[in-house]
């Protein structure tokens, strides 16, 4: 009995352990994420990654040819996004995925034929194959742990984040294709399409047909491809352009939110789409298919011709071109392109003495030729002048991120782009040049006679009203503008008037480079019904300068009037350099003057209105800090530095600010950032790098070395400035906040956790966990190169630029800023000193 009963209870366990066996068979099916050697995946299981994000195993479409593939693990529509035996399916349900002897991975027919193989040349006597939750499918050597060979470095039809695409010279076209389009959407052998990285010169993605381009993204400008419609930065589109230890480089996409899925693809049609899962409606959704637009299928005009889908008429010959075949042109046809009005200097057969040199016709807004080839040069006139010397060269560009690049023979694939296009400068004879001079000459000399019309009909009404303003003299008060007197206008007059100067500013020297700046005045009574009399309800700030207060014009439109007050250290030079300075600028990152207004001692700029006031208004609040995410700063660390390139380099007057801090970069309705408060600014020479002043002027924290101590100052003081409001906006704090703590500034903390490996710890707490660290730390080292004490050792801002928006970009080792590092600062704000005197020591004065 007690025999029947034993096995009775062993009969039991056994049933049960067989049932549970039964309940979680499918997830013991779905557990593996590796295979090693000699073991396999029979047909119907399959491999899933440790994230359960991908699936591998075999898929068809008419249950008849089996591929191996790898999709998304948990998607009800599926997406193969790699494909082992594209060529060779597999016509049952008997094949197998195993390791061999010898370390490759293949795929196995029911007869144990290989229909595919990892083909690695070395064999490993210990292999595993893994599948990561990235949809990389790794082939390790269990030993070493060294990656073997991996699906990422083997693409099919389809481009996921993090996979590596090579860029260097060389790479993609030329070579094997980097990804191959199915041959239909149920049929992945390999298509007629193909999409691969260009980078003979700057890089750029290229589809081809067969041995024919179709489509091209335009050249890589260090944050996006340029030819791509509505790419407007890395933040917001996620690619990289990196450089490897081997000094390889490689395009690498990250997605804003990992857990987006995305993929991109080249379709059996031959066009680019870049998929993302919707998991609300169940679907892949087209975020971008490419080409999209006529213009956009390769070189639709032929050579020498601009695509301009915004014009009625399609295609259009470049200045001093015509079409070859006027005929054809005319119908539709365009394909032949165009040829040129007249010879360049080289193709001409007879020598003429009278003939001038070739010149450079200048086209805005185009998408780049293809086939550019770069140089090597140090400044926009060594580019051209390399043009210039070889008589097959018919372009040139030299910009930030392009470098000096050049075309030889025709231009072809030219399409205009709205607003985001690029500069060309095409070469064009003499003859085609001298059209344009003449019409110019002829415009110069029809203004100069209607100047003389005007002048002397202005004569005679001074002659004839001369009795009528002596009368009206001697019964109003007067004032001068410059050299002109005007009375003082009655509450009628209309708001924008050319009034209301005192005697002692003469804006219309000769001596003054800024003379004849396009400037608006206001008159001063509609200033104060505009802020309601200066309220104080409408004050928005205070400043160096005086007191900001917010207004409202008639129109509606916004304005902040910044009143100098009378117990201003800055005077009535600082007013005047500002409002004459700031006139003559015009830039995205620079806040807009609209206009001033002066009146005996009032002394008023109206500049557009900011609603989200400074950047020091956020930063340094521990609450409002929380609206500057991290991808945010990055934008306005990008704004600050393209706005004081300009400033520096781009703009008609080279400036220096010597005043760049948080509170002068103001933010608008959509946190954008714009430097203003051009009061202490300086104006440079075309020749000039260096100047010094007998009175230091500026903000503690933010001053340079050699200008605080010497009065030395240049563009690399504004590039000091600006390394110590970067490390502000990693950190969310204060440069002069360190006044009770062990460290003297937030330089000599920076540099400390930069010398002890613990840069991170820099990172304000709130976007920590957010930022992109491999980001973050590369402003850091920017920063801290930008605030060396030696203004040598610093970089210039179109360096700075280049550095923020390329990662390719190898960066110096910053020198440690022992002066900033070591000097502690009193908790004031603006100063200035004395004059210098010899070896006399700065004398500091606050208010």
């Amino acid at each position: 009995m007690g025999m029947i009963i034993g096995f009775n209870v062993s009969f039991f366990m056994l049933l049960l352990l067989f049932l549970s066996f039964l309940c979680f068979y499918p997830l013991f099916l779905h557990a593996a994420y590796s295979i090693t050697q000699n073991e396999s995946i029979k047909d119907g299981s399959t491999l899933v990654s440790e994230g359960l994000k991908f699936e591998m195993g075999f898929f068809s479409f008419d249950n008849s040819s089996r591929y191996v593939g790898i999709w998304y693990h948990n998607v009800p529509v599926s997406a193969y996004v790699w494909v082992a035996n594209r060529e060779n399916p597999i016509k049952n349900r008997q094949g197998s995925i195993t390791m061999k002897s010898d370390g490759n991975l293949v795929v196995l027919d029911g007869e144990n034929n290989e229909v595919w193989s990892s083909n690695i040349s070395v064999s490993i006597k210990n292999s595993q194959a893994v599948l990561r939750n990235d949809g990389n499918l790794v082939l390790l050597d269990r030993e070493t742990n060294k990656e073997i060979w991996k699906t990422f470095e083997h693409p099919t039809d389809t481009y996921l984040p993090g996979m590596k695409v090579p860029a260097s010279s060389g790479s993609g076209i030329g070579k094997d294709p980097t990804f191959r389009a199915w041959k239909s959407d149920k049929d992945p052998s390999f298509g007629n399409y193909t999409m691969s990285v260009d980078s003979e010169a700057s890089p750029q993605i290229v589809i081809m047909e067969g041995e024919k381009r179709r489509w091209r993204s335009g050249y890589w400008d260090g944050r996006v491809f340029s030819g791509v419609p509505n790419m407007t930065g890395s933040y917001l589109f996620g690619f990289r352009l990196n450089t490897d230890d081997k000094g390889e480089r490689y395009f690498v996409y990250e997605a804003l939110n990992s857990s987006d899925k995305i993929r991109f693809q080249i379709g059996y049609d031959g066009f680019e789409r870049q998929f993302r899962w919707n998991e609300d409606e169940k679907e892949w959704n087209v975020i971008q298919s490419l080409p999209y637009k006529k213009c956009e299928f390769y070189n639709s005009c032929g050579s020498f011709a601009i695509c301009d889908e915004s014009d009625s008429v399609l295609c259009k010959c470049f200045k001093g071109f015509e079409p070859k075949d006027m005929i054809s042109w005319k119908n539709g046809n365009w394909s032949k392109g165009c040829k040129r009005m007249n010879p360049l200097n080289g193709e001409r057969t007879s020598t003429n003495s009278s003939v001038g040199e070739d010149g450079f016709s200048v086209q805005r807004g185009l998408k780049l030729p293809d086939f550019a080839h770069l140089v090597n040069v140090v400044d926009s006139k060594d580019c051209e002048r390399n043009c210039l010397q070889n008589s097959s060269c018919t372009a040139y560009i030299n910009a930030i991120g392009f470098g000096c690049m050049v075309w030889f023979g025709e231009l072809v694939d030219v399409q205009r782009l709205e607003n985001y296009g690029n500069t060309l400068n095409i070469r064009l004879a003499d003859s085609d040049l001298d059209d344009g001079k003449k019409k110019t000459k002829i415009w110069i000399t029809l203004g100069v006679v209607m100047g003389l019309i005007c002048l002397g009909f202005f004569a005679w009404l001074l002659w004839r009203f001369k009795g009528k303003l002596k009368v009206s003299s001697t019964s109003s008060p007067n004032r001068n503008i410059g050299n002109v007197t005007v009375s003082e206008p009655s509450k009628s007059t209309n708001l924008l008037l050319p009034a209301e100067f005192s005697g002692s500013v003469d804006l219309n020297s000769e001596a003054n480079p800024l003379n004849n700046a396009e400037l608006s005045f206001f008159n001063f009574s509609s200033i104060v019904i505009a802020t309601n009399n200066f309220s104080d309800e409408n004050k928005l700030g205070q400043g160096g300068f005086g007191p900001v207060y917010k207004g409202k014009l008639p129109g509606g439109e916004e304005i902040a009037v910044k009143r100098l007050s009378r117990k201003s250290s800055q005077g009535l030079d600082e007013f005047k350099n500002e409002m004459m300075l700031i006139a003559k600028l015009q830039h995205r990152n620079l806040v807009r003057l609209l206009g001033c207004s002066i009146l005996e001692e009032e002394k008023l700029l109206v500049y557009e209105y900011m609603p989200n006031k400074s950047l020091d208004f956020f930063l340094f609040d521990p609450i409002k800090q929380t609206k500057l995410d991290w991808t945010k700063r990055s934008e306005i660390i990008e704004g600050i530095a393209r706005g004081l390139l300009y400033l520096h380099r781009d703009s008609r007057l080279r400036i220096i600010h010597r005043d760049l801090k948080a509170s002068n970069i103001l933010l608008d309705e959509n946190m954008n950032p714009k430097i203003s408060d051009f009061g202490l600014a300086r104006i440079f020479g075309g020749n000039q790098n260096e100047d010094n002043t007998t009175r230091v002027v500026g903000t503690y924290g933010y001053m340079s070395p050699e200008y605080a101590m010497e009065g030395l100052f240049s563009v690399k003081s504004d590039v000091y400035s600006f390394g110590v409001l970067l490390l502000e906006i990693v950190s969310g704090r204060k440069n002069t906040s360190f006044r009770d703590s062990y460290d003297p500034s937030l330089i000599g903390y920076a540099w400390r956790l930069w010398n002890e490996d613990r840069v991170m710890e820099l990172v304000d707490p709130s976007i920590r966990e957010s930022c992109r660290k491999s980001k973050a730390l590369r402003c850091i080292h920017i920063g801290m190169l930008c605030v060396q004490d030696s203004a040598s050792n610093r970089p210039n801002m179109s360096s700075v630029v280049l550095m923020l928006e390329s990662e390719a970009t190898t960066l110096p080792l910053p020198i440690q800023p022992l002066f900033t590092s070591m000097r502690r600062y009193d908790d004031t704000e603006e100063f200035h000193t004395e004059p210098f005197e010899s070896t006399v020591d700065l004398t500091v004065t606050g208010r």
